[in-house]
C-alpha cells in the first residue's frame, strides 16, 4: 500500500499536536499541583510528656587520693538550659554550655571499715583530670582489691541516689613499644604497641587511654577491651602509624568492671544514636540507683615513653 506526501504529512502534523496537547496538560497539572503544596503544610503541636528532672552522678575513686563527686540535673531532651530548677543554679562552662548544679544536695561515703566520710558542697576543677566537681571529701582514701565503698547523694526535694563498687585488681602493663615507618621526611609515624597479661580465671574488662604530653589532655586513643579473645592471655593493644618523632606517649591502663564497661558503651551509643534519625534510641546503663550516673573505683598502671 503506497502512501501519499499529504498524508504522511497530516499524520506527522496530527502526532505533533497530539504530542503538544500532551505536554501542555502535563505542565499544566504539574503547576497546579505545585500551586496546591502550600495548601499541604501544617503546624502541628506535639504534647510533651511531662518530665522528673533526675538527680546525675559521676565519682571516680582512685587509692590515694581525695575523692571528688559531680552532681548535676537531668533536663529535657528540648529544654534550652536557660532556667534553673528551683534549688540549682546555672554553672556555665568554658563551651558555653550551661549545667544545672543542685545546691542541696547531701553526700557521703561509706568506705571498707564502716565508717562514713562526708563530701562536703565545694564546687571546683580537679587539675589532674580537667574534670569539674561539686563535692571533696575530707581526705585521701585506701582502696585495696575486693574492698568494697558505697555512695549515698541526696537532696531536699525527696531525690535518693545510691550505688555500691568493688576495688578491681591490679593489672600491670608489661610494655610499652614503638616502631617508625620507612620514610624519612615529615611523612615519618610510629605506631604505638602496648601489652599485658589477662588473669585466665575471670572475665576481665579494661579501658586503655593514649595520651601525648600530660594525661589530662584529651587522648589521642580511648578502647574499651573486654577478654573474650585472649582470655587468660597476653595481649597487645596496637596503634596505626600516628605519632611524631619526640612526642611523649602515656599509656594508662585500666581494670575495670562489667557495670563501669557496660555504662560506657550505653553512653557512646546514645551519642552516636543522638540527632541520627536512623537510629533506635540508646538508654544509658546506669551503675547507681535512684538517679543517673556512674560511681566506680579506677585502678590503673601507666608507662611513659618519648619516641626517638
Amino acid at each position: 500500500m503506497m502512501l501519499s506526501v499529504q498524508m504522511v504529512f497530516d499524520y506527522f502534523m496530527d502526532s505533533l499536536s497530539f504530542r503538544k496537547l500532551v505536554r501542555t496538560l502535563i505542565s499544566g497539572a504539574l503547576l497546579g499541583g505545585l500551586a496546591g503544596c502550600g495548601s499541604l503544610q501544617k503546624d502541628i503541636n506535639v504534647p510533651l510528656p511531662a518530665y522528673a528532672n533526675q538527680l546525675v552522678v559521676e565519682c571516680y575513686l582512685e587509692n590515694g587520693r581525695t575523692p571528688r563527686l559531680a552532681v548535676t540535673e537531668s533536663v529535657p531532651y528540648l529544654d534550652d538550659g536557660q532556667a534553673a530548677a528551683a534549688g540549682s543554679y546555672l554553672l556555665k562552662l568554658p563551651n558555653g554550655q550551661n549545667v544545672q548544679l543542685p545546691t542541696d544536695v547531701a553526700a557521703k561515703l561509706t568506705l571498707p571499715n564502716g565508717r562514713t566520710m562526708n563530701l562536703v558542697f565545694r564546687p571546683g576543677l580537679d587539675a589532674a583530670t580537667g574534670k569539674y566537681y561539686t563535692h571533696i571529701g575530707t581526705g585521701p582514701i585506701t582502696a585495696r582489691a575486693g574492698q568494697q565503698f558505697a555512695l549515698d547523694a541526696q537532696d531536699q526535694r525527696g531525690r535518693h541516689v545510691t550505688g555500691t563498687t568493688v576495688v578491681p585488681t591490679f593489672i600491670p602493663i608489661d610494655s610499652v613499644k614503638y616502631k617508625f615507618n620507612t620514610q624519612t621526611d615529615t611523612s615519618r609515624r610510629a605506631y604505638f604497641m602496648t601489652k599485658w597479661t589477662d588473669p585466665g580465671a575471670t572475665t576481665d574488662f579494661y579501658r586503655l587511654m593514649l595520651h601525648k604530653g600530660r594525661p589530662s589532655n584529651n587522648s589521642e586513643t580511648d578502647n574499651d577491651i573486654r577478654d573474650r579473645l585472649f582470655n587468660g592471655q597476653s595481649y597487645a593493644q596496637v596503634t596505626r602509624y600516628r605519632f611524631r618523632p619526640y612526642d611523649t606517649i602515656t599509656a594508662t591502663l585500666y581494670h575495670v568492671d562489667s557495670l563501669y564497661f557496660d555504662f560506657r558503651q550505653s553512653v557512646r551509643d546514645a551519642r552516636n544514636a543522638n540527632g541520627n534519625p536512623f537510629s533506635q534510641p540508646s538508654a544509658i546503663h546506669n551503675t547507681v540507683q535512684g538517679g543517673i550516673g556512674v560511681f566506680t573505683v579506677l585502678v590503673k598502671d601507666q608507662k611513659v615513653l618519648i619516641l626517638k
